[in-house]
């Protein structure tokens, strides 16, 4: 028996270790987002001013522990076997949760995944024991805390609301006190500001955080508690103080508010967080405690009702060890860059390329709130309109913004750490854990959309990114409590069988979702590397990317193009899908790069701006010949997807000489921009009549079928369609050949 005890703790604390790692490369967007996105200060100090951070909250963390022992499942009903598999089933369920999560870059609650994976687990054991022992079903809520379970539930559900609520007030009146222009009024306002922000961040974090240390006696907590309100005022003032004497002594008072701010968010975050990584491993170990101590009990029958004592603490060294795990975890994770890129792109003060796509709600609510900001212009006078206006104005960029500008200015980056550590604090000091990203992606919202940083231009992408976030939070509420109620039972009564075969699944998928995310950051970095978009500046910069992208674009519609010609003719749904598939990547990298048109013409040097026009038609041709790609692809996907007849040996034969000469044409074409070599540009042009004529001969020779011997509607319509849309293939091509003739007669005039 302590053999098997010995497994399954070793197992345990094995999943702990990597429910830090995955767990902090999803949360680090909660304390890094507003240090990253303002360019405060340099990465590498964001990075040891965090470290730190984490390293006192784990410490101060200690008081937290009991939720994940007694807060959601009452121990008293069930036993030490019964226990033991509830942790295990939640370590695992969580694990596997947060790695998907990251893995598609979304921010996700662990707050709320360690929640309902233990009453997920907890309900399906109840379940269990209801049913084999013949029990009525009322007693179900006996087996389940559901007072303080439902209290962290509604903590949760409040901090949503509240936090973009206290986010949008607390922003909207720092902009109208400090403007864009805001360090021109560093000097009047910034030291009051400087104070309710250190003042806040200190008694928040620093205070309420010391009335929850084991190593802090009863005396000074009581000190605490009865004065608290003087110590508020205290701090205000004397913070304020600091800050005039900082701001007299040049100092940024912005930055400082930001490198305190991170650091406080930073342990904020670990004295609220750590129970989601740490608490079920720590249950587990103070529960074997508990059952060694007892001598030779039956593990089926010796109930854990001491699980629930609140004299039970944490030992010191379990949360240093795990703090140093976290924070060599944000040094070294790769994922956490993904989760971070998700919550940047929807607070970013500038448009560009958006994350997400609209959707019908956002489309709607977007519509609604510009319908009540007219109602509201019409109502308020326009006096007061001009200089709230005014005070919003933020300075246009005559150059292209580049990866080290900041995504937003200092003021909504102080505002951000201010409001979402001291919310987070406060919850802290009441034993309610709400969730870290709930609580900064919230306010980040709120301080984004205050900030009118959702304009007309990019409101409708981040209010569905918003949604998508949202829903990714429901989503993981759902997956929580059925993966881990799934891994209960099937533990309950697969027993040593089923241990071994989730442990199996858990590292199958750990390392398949590593192996894909590895992938994905290659693409995007040599996607990237492609375009090269900040770098085109000169006439023959232009030239160069646009041979190259058109280079690119004619390979891969010669390839697609030749694939799926002969998929057809073979059958093969499942090349046909892929096919598809890589004409929407081709797409949307072309979107892409149409995204950054406007960057790209303030970019351009002033003897250069005339010729941008060509580089803008060219993107347009390469557009409209990757649109024909991708009609021909539906065409022929619905087709054989809705199993219809095959295509006759002739029409077979006739689309495959299409394909040869399209090819043959496309390859003169690749070659020609791959060298950089135009002198035979006018012979390739000319091609293109004889590749139409040729086309229209094999319409010609369908339509004489119809008439005579071809019986299959389907069919016809479906050949009708390749060969028109590879005419207008083919026309697209030739105006984007014509475009590089009517630019080396602009380049000749200007030489």
């Amino acid at each position: 028996m302590e053999n098997y005890l010995l497994i399954v703790l070793l197992v345990i604390v094995a999943l702990a270790a990597i429910d830090l790692m995955v767990g902090v490369s999803n949360d680090a967007v909660n304390f890094l987002n507003s240090a990253i996105g303002s360019k405060a200060i340099p990465f590498k100090t964001i990075m040891v001013v965090a470290s730190l951070g984490i390293l006192c909250g784990a410490v101060f963390s200690s008081g937290m522990m009991e939720i994940a022992r007694s807060g959601i499942f009452v121990p008293a009903q069930f036993s030490f076997h019964d226990v033991m598999i509830i942790f295990l089933a939640v370590m695992v369920t969580d694990v596997i949760l947060l790695d998907l999560f990251n893995y598609f870059g979304l921010p996700t609650s662990t707050t709320v995944s360690i929640v309902f994976e233990l009453l997920g687990a907890a309900v399906s054991l109840a379940i269990y024991k209801i049913v084999t022992n013949d029990l009525a079903w009322n007693q179900l809520a006996s087996f389940i805390n559901t007072k303080k379970a439902s209290e962290i539930v509604f903590s949760i559900v409040l901090s949503v609301g509240v936090s973009f609520t206290v986010g949008m007030i607390v922003q909207y009146v720092s902009r109208l006190l400090f403007t864009f222009k805001f360090v021109e009024k560093e000097k009047t306002v910034g030291p009051f500001f400087g104070g309710l922000a250190l003042a806040s961040i200190s008694y928040f974090i620093l205070i309420k955080g010391l009335k929850e240390v084991s190593f802090i006696g009863s005396d000074v907590k009581g000190w605490i508690a009865t004065h608290e309100m003087a110590l508020l005022a205290g701090c205000f003032v004397l913070f304020t103080i600091i800050s005039y004497i900082a701001i007299q002594l040049k100092v940024n008072i912005f930055k400082l508010i930001i490198t305190i701010g991170t650091f406080a968010l930073a342990l904020s975050f670990a004295g609220n967080d750590l129970v989601n990584f740490i608490g079920v491993p720590v249950a587990a170990y103070q529960a074997i405690g508990i059952f060694s101590q007892a001598g030779a009990a039956d593990t089926s029958s010796f109930m854990m009702t001491a699980l629930a004592d609140d004299e039970i603490v944490a030992p010191i060294w379990i949360l240093l060890i795990s703090g140093l795990i976290m924070v060599v975890t944000l040094w070294t994770s790769k994922k956490a860059k993904t989760v971070i890129e998700t919550e940047m792109s929807l607070s970013s003060q500038g448009g560009g390329d958006e994350k997400f796509e609209a959707n019908y709600p956002s489309r709607i609510i977007v519509r609604f709130f510009i319908t009540l900001g007219n109602g509201l212009r019409y109502i308020m006078p326009r006096t007061l309109q001009s200089s709230l206006n005014k005070k919003f104005e933020a300075p246009i960029a005559t150059k292209k913004k580049s990866d080290d500008e900041p995504m937003f200015d200092m003021v909504r980056a102080s505002v951000n750490l201010m409001v979402a550590s001291s919310l987070i604090a406060l919850g802290t000091s009441m034993k309610l854990p709400l969730s870290t990203t709930y609580v900064t992606f919230m306010v980040a919202m709120g301080t984004a959309f205050a900030d009118r940083a959702w304009d007309r231009e990019s409101a409708v992408y981040r209010v569905s990114g918003v949604f998508h976030v949202i829903g990714g939070w429901f989503v993981t509420a759902a997956f929580a409590f059925l993966g881990a109620f799934i891994a209960a039972y099937l533990l309950k009564v697969g027993d040593i069988y089923a241990f071994i075969g989730i442990l199996a699944v858990l590292v199958f998928l750990l390392w398949k979702n590593a192996k894909n995310h590895d992938k994905k950051v290659k693409e995007k970095e040599l996607e990237k590397q492609k375009l090269a978009k900040q770098n085109i500046q000169t006439i023959q910069q232009v030239t160069e990317a646009k041979a190259a992208q058109i280079s690119e674009v004619v390979t891969k519609t010669n390839i697609l193009y030749k694939e799926m010609i002969d998929a057809l003719i073979n059958q093969d749904l499942n090349s046909l899908s892929t096919d598809r598939k890589l004409i929407r990547k081709l797409n949307k990298e072309l979107n892409s790069t149409n995204n950054w048109l406007y960057d790209f013409i303030r970019n351009l040097d002033d003897n250069s701006v005339k010729a941008s026009r060509y580089y803008i038609k060219s993107l347009g041709y390469l557009q409209d010949i990757v649109e024909n790609l991708i009609v021909i692809s539906n065409n022929i996907h619905t087709h054989v997807d809705n199993n219809h007849k095959a295509l006759k040996i002739n029409q077979a034969k006739d689309l495959k000489q299409v394909s040869e000469h399209l090819s043959h044409w496309f390859s003169k074409i690749n070659d020609m921009y791959k060298r950089l070599d135009f002198t035979k540009i006018d012979d390739i042009i000319n091609e293109r009549n004889a590749l139409q004529d040729f086309i229209n001969e094999m319409l010609d020779t369908q339509i004489e079928r119809i008439r005579t011997s071809e019986n299959s509607p389907k069919n016809s319509k479906l050949y009708f369609s390749i060969l028109l849309e590879t005419n207008e293939l083919v026309s697209s091509t030739f105006k984007l050949l014509r475009t590089h003739t009517e630019f080396s007669d602009f380049r000749n005039k200007t030489r």
